[in-house]
């Protein structure tokens, strides 16, 4: 057993997530739990999502050996100054944010006598809220860990061996070298999503009906992306900015010269591009990231993404 006492801030998908899976994992474990809106808060008592579910943050960390921020972003920080009088000592903080160096200077700036270990759980689907939380989110799935430079190893390590206990498998990184990974394979996708099913629906000489009457398989899967949280995606962008927009460059230096292959009627670079493409989704398929089955595999897991089980 690494923590004995675990706090959630935030009780959506991320938080909910770690409660169950804490239930299911660490049995041994207490935890509390506290989310900003009443209404989170009662449905995640009524699903049981931690042990106690508290009426203020300072609650929820009293007696904390690991407090875990599940907020968007941009109220990391608020977040954190809420906490922080009734914050044990001695409590690891971390959280679960996609964009680290700006979570790490918020956290480190809220809570300066504390040690701060900021991690990033690459597991979660479009749904939010109370509701969409499940134990097995966190089943290998990526967890990257981005410590300071001076680092406490004893709590890093348990640190690692809480997420290894949840199912992840744990990576470490530099938050600078996170948040450009993340930048290209998850806040890019996502922005390239939004961005798509939002052309759609502005075409003028096509009907919102249409557009969802004849959605092939890839829109779809667009829309399943473009259905995340708003509020924690407009903060990731906000946070991250730097690097996404150094990815979002890239991709539309790669994307004119489609173009170009296109009006040129150039063939063997577009068969050239799809062959690399379709050999990097046989690649993730072989690393146990995502299925292979029509459909991805989605309509067997809709109990779980739903948080039914």
């Amino acid at each position: 057993m690494t923590f004995a006492r675990i706090a959630i801030i935030g009780l959506g998908l991320q938080g909910g997530s770690i409660g169950l899976a804490v239930r299911e994992y660490l049995p041994e474990a207490r935890t509390t739990g506290y989310d900003l809106s009443p209404q989170h808060r009662a449905l995640a008592a009524a699903r049981g999502l931690v042990d106690t579910v508290c009426e203020t943050a300072a609650d929820a960390v009293r007696e904390a050996d690991l407090v875990i921020f599940c907020v968007p972003p941009g109220a990391m920080g608020m977040a954190a100054e809420q906490v922080r009088e009734a914050l044990p000592a001695g409590a690891l903080v971390s959280d679960v944010g996609s964009s680290k160096e700006a979570i790490a200077k918020a956290l480190g700036e809220a809570l300066p006598d504390h040690t701060v270990i900021p991690a990033h759980p690459v597991a979660g689907t479009e749904n939010s809220g109370p509701d969409a939380g499940f134990a097995h989110l966190f089943r290998n799935r990526w967890c990257i860990v981005t410590p300071p430079a001076k680092v406490d190893m004893v709590m890093l390590s348990q640190l690692v061996g809480f997420w290894e206990a949840l199912g992840a498998n744990v990576e470490i990184m530099t938050p600078g070298h996170h948040d450009l990974v993340l930048a290209v394979t998850s806040h890019l996708p996502h922005l390239i999503a939004y961005t798509i099913v939002g052309t759609a629906s502005d075409l003028e000489d096509v009907t919102q009906g249409e557009v969802i009457k004849y959605s092939a398989g890839g829109f779809r899967d667009f829309t399943r992306i473009a259905a995340s949280d708003p509020t924690m995606w407009r903060d990731v962008f906000l946070s991250n900015k730097e690097a996404v927009l150094t990815m979002l460059q890239r991709f539309t230096e790669d994307l004119t010269a489609l173009q170009r292959a296109i009006r040129v009627g150039d063939g063997d670079k577009l068969f050239d591009q799809f062959a690399r493409t379709r050999a990097i989704r046989r690649s993730i398929i072989e690393e146990g990231q995502d299925d292979a089955r029509a459909d991805f595999g989605r309509g067997d897991h809709e109990g779980v993404s739903a948080g039914k089980l």
